[in-house]
């Protein structure tokens, strides 16, 4: 065996005799310092293969097994005495000092109140003393997570102080007057959290309204409704009228809304209400407006106001009959009285009519259609779902347009009456080379199809498909913006996250989503003469658009006999 060998090995035997130590030391602490029981567990950190986050959720479980093995001293008191010494472990030190301080944590949760926890108390009052002293270098919040810890209140700081001065012939003042000079220069450094929580901790009122605004000021708003909400309404109205002052409507609904205050300011409320209004209807999400509205009847107003202003004219309709309102006009008078030419409406794009498939005889005779087309749009829709973190609802419809009609297959119906023939007829359409398929960002309509149709084959693989967006050096404000862009009139698109599981659709929503998917065969038509186009050959007027389009297969590819075979490539000169 070479010199090189024997070293790694050694290196490995070691390495594994280490973490070997440092387990059998975590099971019994009695005779174990804490440098070394900090110096095992450094070891523990640096040769453990895991990534940074698990190795601290482990090592957090190793060390509050240890404190359940009642460690002499107690458990409270040793991992004040390890956060005494922590600080010459350097860059480990803050890491380390929250991992034992939230182990700790976990233990006094599950363990009643002990003989060690209250002369750890003072160990942790002196701790914080040496902390803001210098003396011992840990980081602010370290010293608020000792406080919080092991309840310190500023009995014990006083007490630990009559302690401090006796050992080191030190005068302080007293403990309040300590620790206010302390929360000051953390105020002058801006470390106003660690202010707040501190003031909080020890019940300290005589910061007053500056405090508050300079916190604003330095754009520490989370300190500030800390602060706001410990020192009381009176100052919670403070903050409410500072952010509405300073434009910041969504601070002040949120900080009227969880704190009861809406009777105090009535006007600021419907003012941020109706802000958040318009930011949803501005997004399309009509449903959700109007379930933020509560029924009141000021912020329903204003809403058919903003259905107005968008030329939602179903929605005005059906806002005004569900709540009764008056003085709105209705259905045509509306759309007589609403500006005209801001939009591109369906008879400009689309020749014939739209298509709705939802039995079999309709989907045979619309994929014979579709596959007698050089080049057809395509698009999707589904219903929204506004409950944070659950799963997307299935896709309902999916739109195939020609330059002269539009189809629009009901997936839900067709999936659940005729799986096999929906499955056949779509992977004919969509796998077939002969047919350019244009799409806008459809990779992940297909990605949403996939998912929702898992047991169908035809969305595992397209063949053929151009993403209209991809030609373009720049685009902005999704397809509206680019048919804007193109076409000189841009799409409205307040019936994007409408209930799309509906039947039947209502007219609007089928000319809507027949003109997402119509459009696009449309501006194929017109991309020549673009200046913005990204797919230009170099010195060359020419567009190149044809190295923009891809293919997909979930299938493995056939490896190729001989030396010479090359892996097919996804794109498609």
């Amino acid at each position: 065996m070479g010199l090189e060998e024997r070293s790694e090995l050694h290196s490995k035997n070691r390495s594994h005799q280490t973490l070997t130590i440092c387990l059998h030391v975590f099971s019994d602490l009695t005779y174990v310092s804490p440098v070394v029981f900090l110096y095992l567990l450094k070891e523990c950190y640096v040769h453990g293969s895991c990534k940074a986050t698990k190795k601290f959720r482990a090592l957090q479980q190793q060390v509050y097994q240890v404190l359940c093995n009642s460690p002499q001293p107690g458990p409270s008191t040793f991992i004040i005495q390890c956060l005494h010494v922590l600080p010459i472990f350097g860059l480990y030190s803050e890491g380390f000092s929250h991992l034992l301080v939230s182990a700790l944590r976990r233990f006094l949760k599950l363990n009643p109140p002990s003989e060690d926890t209250i002369q750890a108390k003072v160990l942790a009052a002196q701790l914080f003393i040496e902390i803001v002293e210098g003396s011992i270098s840990h980081d602010e919040r370290i010293g608020v997570k000792i406080l919080e810890s092991f309840d310190v209140k500023l009995t014990d700081i006083e007490e630990a102080m009559c302690r401090f001065k006796a050992q080191n012939s030190t005068s302080f003042d007293t403990a309040k007057t300590f620790v206010e000079q302390y929360i000051l220069g953390l105020v002058e450094s801006e470390a106003y959290v660690t202010a707040v929580d501190l003031l909080e901790h020890f019940s300290i009122r005589q910061s007053g309204q500056s405090f508050l605004l300079k916190m604003l000021q330095n754009k520490q708003s989370k300190a500030a409704e800390k602060w706001a909400t410990f020192m009381g309404k009176p100052m919670l109205c403070v903050l409410v009228q500072e952010y509405f002052n300073r434009n910041m409507l969504k601070h002040a609904h949120e900080t009227i809304k969880k704190n009861n205050l809406k009777e105090e300011f009535p006007d600021v409320y419907h003012k941020c209400q109706k802000s958040s209004l318009k930011m949803l209807a501005e997004k399309a999400l009509w449903d959700l407006a109007e379930a933020k509205t509560n029924g009141d009847r000021q912020l329903i107003e204003y809403l058919v106001y903003l259905a107005m202003e968008a030329s939602y004219t179903e929605k005005v309709d059906e806002l005004v009959d569900r709540y009764s309102l008056q003085g709105f006009l209705k259905g045509n008078e509306l759309e007589a009285s609403l500006p005209h030419g801001r939009y591109l409406e369906f008879n400009e794009i689309v020749v014939g009519d739209i298509v709705w498939v939802d039995e079999v005889h309709a989907l045979n005779d619309a994929t014979c259609c579709i596959e007698g087309c050089k080049v057809v749009g395509l698009d999707c829709e589904w219903k929204p779902n506004y409950v944070k973190g659950s799963k997307p609802n299935k896709v309902s419809i999916m739109q195939i347009a020609s330059d002269k009609m539009v189809f629009i297959f009901d997936l839900i119906k067709l999936f659940g009456d005729v799986p096999c023939i929906l499955d056949n007829c779509l992977t004919r359409i969509l796998q077939s080379p002969r047919i350019l398929k244009l799409g806008y960002n459809f990779q992940c309509d297909i990605r949403q199809l996939a998912q929702s149709y898992g047991e169908l084959k035809c969305f595992k693989h397209y063949e053929m498909l151009l993403d209209i967006q991809h030609l373009f050096k720049e685009t902005r404000g999704g397809l509206s913006g680019l048919a804007k862009e193109l076409l000189g009139a841009g799409l409205n698109k307040t019936r994007r996250n409408s209930n799309w599981e509906e039947r039947p659709l209502s007219r609007n929503q089928l000319e809507y989503a027949a003109l997402d998917a119509a459009v696009l065969v449309h501006m194929f038509h017109h991309i020549g003469n673009h200046p913005n186009l990204a797919a230009v050959s170099d010195g060359h007027e020419k567009i190149e658009w044809k190295s923009c389009i891809v293919s997909h297969t979930d299938k493995p590819k056939k490896k190729k006999q001989g030396p010479k075979s090359k892996k097919e490539p996804d794109v498609i000169n």
